[in-house]
């Protein structure tokens, strides 16, 4: 399953920024859009497995995880 999230990015002088909608915290800032499309994927990516591997540290024994499609 590929999930999809919306990158909000403007040029700002000689700078490309971007964030992403859906996650606080990712937001990026590069010379060229090709390389801020790139740097937010990959910052994405981190945050995610970050986010998750705290949710299980915190979590403890006895628990299950559920796939939930919105």
């Amino acid at each position: 399953m590929k999930n999809e999230y919306t990158a909000v990015i403007k040029q700002e002088g000689d700078c490309w920024i971007g964030w992403i909608e859906e996650i606080p915290g990712v937001n990026c800032q590069e010379r060229t859009y090709e390389a801020l499309k790139e740097t937010l994927a990959v910052t994405l990516k981190e945050a995610l497995e970050l986010n998750r591997q705290d949710a299980l540290s915190d979590v403890g024994k006895d628990y299950r995880e559920e796939k939930i499609a919105v």
